[in-house]
């Protein structure tokens, strides 16, 4: 009888983070049976699937109020699926609101758990610290400064380094990615990458559109708006009128890396996006708006110097961050400029970024120290 495990992920980099330690795993021990909640990359690598990530991609408190029912359902299914197949233990990854209630009902259930990236317990909301420390066996954390901090309140966890510091790299040099895509090179290149969800798009993009007339109006310059493969058939085409409308800015979609590896500035919404930015020593702007009642509960819950991931780690601010009111058409192309226009300004940037990167290598495969240390649980269970 095969060995089963239960994989969840509920958003694009989750996916991405669970699918190579699926596929990890079963280099290490081939032929377990995964299931799941799953995205495309996780049903690439032979993930079952439950429940598609897809319908649990929210974002804000006002936004997930609306969605409650339906996300309520896929837990059921989830947690249904748990006990009728008795997985020999489950890995959620990414999520932390749902993965919460789906690791309790999980130890209900006596099936241990591993967590695959930490909720930002550090930043807000460090009640979930409790969760963790009564309903997940192994913690895996992605960040260098997360294992000591969650270790200090009870968690068993582990710092198995950035999933993205081995992979994220650009598949073209910049003469070939100009020729493909018919850039000219003697002009500046703004990369434009305004999120993966629905409403985070819609949110940014009138601003975006903004900072490129503002931009546009004292440099010459070609500006690329960069999705990750699929965006315009999951949202429609019509998403991005609002920034492609004035014809100033062509759209691309699978070839994010290359469009900011390449960019002499990349607009980056605060996220996963700004991280393979700095692996990638794109030099960047960074800026995040959610609906105004979501800002105006969290903003009071939010405990950190800096909203860009890139500037906790460096624990020095790197990057620009332009969050809510302070996200305008106006700051974004000012900032932007004095980047193009002072090169010694985007070459410190640039210096910055390779340290964070050095921080974010640990010296071994995350997917595989994460496959590691779960075989081993399971064989000392088994034991």
């Amino acid at each position: 009888m095969p060995l089963k495990i239960l994989i969840s992920a509920g958003e694009a980099s989750g996916d991405r983070y669970a699918a190579g330690v699926a596929s990890a795993l079963l280099r290490l021990h081939p032929g377990i049976d995964f299931f799941g909640c799953t995205g495309a990359e996780m049903r690439l690598a032979g993930v079952r699937t439950v429940v598609d990530s897809a319908s649990l991609s929210v974002l804000g408190l006002a936004e997930v109020v609306q969605h409650i029912p339906r996300i309520y359902r896929e837990y059921r299914r989830l947690i249904a699926a748990a006990a009728a197949e008795r997985p020999a233990l489950a890995i959620l990854t990414d999520s932390a609101g749902f993965h919460a209630h789906v690791a309790r009902s999980l130890r209900k259930l006596r099936i241990p758990v591993f967590q695959l990236v930490a909720p930002q317990a550090w930043a807000w909301r460090e009640y979930r610290v409790r969760n963790l420390r009564r309903n997940v066996n192994e913690l895996h954390c992605i960040f260098p400064f997360e294992e000591s901090f969650f270790r200090q309140r009870g968690v068993n966890a582990f710092y198995v380094g950035h999933p993205l510091a081995r992979v994220v790299h650009p598949r073209w040099d910049r003469a070939h990615f100009f020729a493909r895509l018919r850039i000219d090179p003697n002009r500046p290149l703004v990369t434009i990458c305004p999120g993966s969800r629905r409403g985070e798009i819609g949110r940014h993009l009138p601003v975006l559109a903004e900072a490129v007339e503002r931009i546009a109006a004292q440099r010459a310059c070609t500006f690329l708006a960069a999705a990750p493969s699929g965006t315009a058939d999951r949202f429609g085409e019509g998403l991005f009128a609002p920034l492609l409308a004035a014809g100033r800015v062509r759209y691309c979609e699978g070839d994010t890396w290359d469009a900011m590896a390449h960019a002499d500035i990349t607009l980056a919404a605060s996220g996963t996006v700004t991280m393979e930015a700095a692996l990638l020593g794109a030099p960047m702007v960074t800026y995040y708006r959610v609906s105004p009642l979501t800002y105006a509960v969290g903003k009071p819950l939010v405990n950190v110097p800096f909203y860009s991931m890139v500037n906790l780690i460096a624990q020095k601010p790197i990057v620009s961050e332009f969050i809510q009111d302070n996200m305008t058409g106006e700051n974004l192309a000012s900032e932007s400029l004095r980047l193009l226009s002072q090169p010694e300004a985007a070459r410190q940037m640039k210096q910055d970024l390779a340290a964070v990167r050095q921080s974010l290598e640990a010296g071994q495969d995350p997917y595989e120290e994460s496959a590691r240390r779960i075989l081993h649980f399971i064989e000392k269970e088994s034991r």
